[in-house]
């Protein structure tokens, strides 16, 4: 685990005020870090619990046995909460995982002399679980800080998001991004489409690159390319073939299919827009406007958020692509 600031690209901003709120004594006892998946949440809680634990001025000091212990992942007063997982269903927080931490919080700190609970993801926790860290945070036992991580604080019961400091954590720049792929030794070839497809979240663009994402949208590309052509037949024979997918990779295969759409209809508006994600694709992109109008592709879209909507909840992947490639049939 990191423990030194310098190890986060970007967000300057947010990591000052932290420095000062630690420096200033006035850091609150339960923060709420909101932002896109993938963009160093995690990394600045992880690297602000080391702060907390530290106690030295300029924290983490990084050498100190609170430091070093946080560095090896081991540190007694730190815990993190993550969703879990079970079957095929979504990552879930569920109220024993709630409870399970109630009970480590509310022995005394073992070697800082005060506790932190990182809970990853917070906006996946189930009405019981939610209900539950609420109680905690109205009345938290000891020295004991809590950092929220979400993708989006609606998503959170207004309750908890009223007892917690909030801080929006915006996305990387293509600049930031490409640096750090350079940095992590990504391939030269790559660095500058990751950077430009990955929206801004660096965490995906390493995604991209170790799990072949690239191969994602190329499929999604060749699918846009015969959707108006597609008989009922192979209608069936795509929806099955995706349904063995992992909900997770098809999560971003939908991803890549929403970004395509939207970039056709930037060139529609502008043919030379710098904005493009596909930036590689552009000249295979504005070959292919003679093929859908501009209502078609925003009536692609709608149907296009409507299945990311879908797809968080726990369904019939195979029944949710019919029915979604139909419309989308529907809509050419």
């Amino acid at each position: 685990m990191e423990v030194d600031w310098a190890a986060i690209t970007g967000h300057g901003n947010e990591i000052r005020e932290l420095k000062t709120l630690l420096a200033e004594g006035r850091l609150p006892h339960a923060l709420l870090f909101t932002g896109k998946a993938g963009i160093g949440k995690k990394l600045v809680g992880q690297i602000l619990a080391a702060a907390i634990l530290c106690g030295h001025e300029n924290a983490p000091c990084g050498v100190c046995d609170n430091c070093r212990a946080m560095a090896a992942g081991t540190h007694p007063d730190y815990y993190e909460l993550l969703p879990e997982v079970r079957g095929r269903s979504n990552r879930i927080i569920r109220i024993e995982a709630i409870r399970e931490m109630q009970t480590v919080v509310s022995r005394s700190a073992v070697q800082a002399g005060r506790r932190v609970v990182l809970i990853d993801d917070a906006d996946t926790m189930n009405e019981p679980a939610a209900n539950s860290l609420l109680k905690t945070l109205e009345e938290p036992e000891g020295q004991v800080t809590f950092i929220l991580l979400a993708h989006d604080r609606s998503s959170l019961l207004d309750t908890i998001v009223s007892r917690c400091m909030p801080m929006s954590f915006g996305t990387l720049t293509v600049e930031e991004m490409k640096a750090e792929l350079s940095r992590r030794q990504v391939p030269g070839n790559l660095v500058e489409k990751l950077a430009t497809l990955a929206d801004g979240s660096l965490g995906q663009a390493l995604q991209l690159s170790a799990r072949g994402g690239l191969e994602l949208r190329d499929d999604a590309l060749r699918f846009l390319d015969q959707l108006p052509e597609l008989t009922m037949t192979q209608v069936w024979k795509e929806a099955a073939a995706m349904g063995e997918m992992e909900q997770e990779k098809l999560s971003e295969w939908v991803q890549y299919f929403n970004m395509l759409l939207r970039d056709m209809l930037l060139l529609y508006a502008d043919g030379a827009s710098p904005l493009l994600y596909n930036d590689d694709l552009r000249a295979q992109l504005a070959g292919r406007l003679a093929q859908f109008s501009p209502e078609q592709l925003f009536a692609m879209l709608a149907e296009t958020r409507e299945i990311t909507r879908r797809l968080q909840a726990n369904v019939n992947l195979r029944l949710q692509l019919e029915g979604f490639f139909i419309r989308l049939k529907d809509c050419c």
